[in-house]
């Protein structure tokens, strides 16, 4: 069976660290070509992928031939190109976040269904070791029925904050924890949230007006379950902590985002198959019986791949549903709301 040919639009830090390793790393996917503008763009991948074709537009990838197409470019260019693959009739992996407003992503939702269209958000972070390391402990029964879940993503990187729109770290991370959340406890009912709100210049960027530098969610699951996600691009000490309380036992975690740390880096799954996505120190089980160690899993971002794969040929389902993809920005949206309210704020049911 010949494989899935998939193109690659956009070479930022996005395609080339979080797309292409993976991409690449794949069975029974081929990245056949690559949208990329700039001459800087263009030689970084010849460096990288040595006769990969570059394109200079989506409408040339797609009369290239292509099966499907990730679409890495920022919020504000990406609808467009998103309904554009559409109406081509070619699947598409629309990264995060997937739209910025509810009314954009039933809009995206809408055109591809209208089409018969394969579409999948790049939620590729429901592949971070320590959430399936945490998703084996829960599916294992040990902490029993699951009560509260705090998820804490600190990163040094004020410069870094996306500006504009679908701008912000709630835009950005937030899109990765809510969704994380909602793979593991379902839909959320309501949030309450507040947004660490920065003026531009503070942060090192040209331009004047307030930036989303941080937030702190509080989600109300339909399940009953309550999460507590926070993150912040804008402080000095990084983190990345988990905790999940149940009626029987607590599971905690510290860890490194392992996979995403070597993306950047340059390395990619096939340097090191054994040793790739598993985070260096282990989880915490206490129960009444005590407390005990729990490994780390291994995971790798390939898995999303290899599944949008076999969707594509109609031989399973897309890693993450286009719903859950709505979902997660109307949970969003409903932040907003909250932060600007100083509300707890329904979230519309899925």
């Amino acid at each position: 069976m010949d494989k899935v040919r998939i193109g690659l639009v956009g070479y930022g830090i996005g395609g080339r660290a979080f797309h292409r390793p993976f991409l690449l790393d794949a069975e029974d996917v081929e990245l056949v070509g690559v949208v990329a503008r700039s001459a800087a763009k263009r030689e970084q991948l010849e460096g990288d992928v040595p006769g990969v074709p570059v394109h200079d537009s989506l409408g040339a990838l797609i009369t290239a031939g292509v099966d499907a197409v990730v679409i890495t470019t920022p919020p504000s260019t990406r609808r467009d190109l998103v309904l554009e693959a559409i109406a081509a009739g070619v699947a598409v992996v629309a990264d995060k976040p997937f739209a910025p407003d509810p009314e954009t992503a039933r809009a995206i939702r809408q055109a591809a269904a209208d089409a018969s269209v394969l579409i999948t958000p790049f939620h590729n972070r429901r592949w971070d070791t320590d959430l399936v390391t945490l998703r084996g402990v829960l599916d294992s029964g040990q902490i029993g029925t699951p009560l509260r879940f705090w998820s804490r993503f600190d990163m040094v990187e004020r410069h870094g904050i996306a500006t504009g729109i679908g701008g912000g770290v709630l835009s950005d991370i937030g899109s990765h924890l809510v969704d994380q959340a909602v793979s593991l406890f379902g839909p959320i009912a309501r949030v309450s949230c507040t947004l660490d709100l920065r003026d531009a210049r503070s942060l090192g960027r040209d331009q004047d007006g307030p930036i989303d530098a941080g937030f702190t969610l509080t989600a109300t699951h339909v399940s009953g379950v309550e999460s507590v996600l926070t993150s912040n691009k804008a402080g000095w000490l990084p983190a990345r902590r988990l905790r999940l309380d149940g009626v029987d036992g607590t599971y905690e975690a510290t860890s490194t985002d392992v996979q995403a740390q070597a993306a950047v880096a340059g390395a990619s799954p096939s340097d090191d198959r054994s040793g790739w996505g598993i985070e260096p120190s282990p989880g915490t089980l206490t129960t009444e019986s005590g407390t005990v160690e729990v490994p780390s899993a291994q995971s790798s971002y390939t898995d999303y791949y290899e599944r949008f794969g076999r969707a594509v040929r109609g031989l399973g389902s897309v890693p993450v549903p286009v719903d859950d993809a709505v979902h997660v920005v109307e949970v969003l949206d409903a932040a907003r709301r909250s932060a600007a309210s100083g509300e707890t704020v329904a979230v519309p049911a899925p």
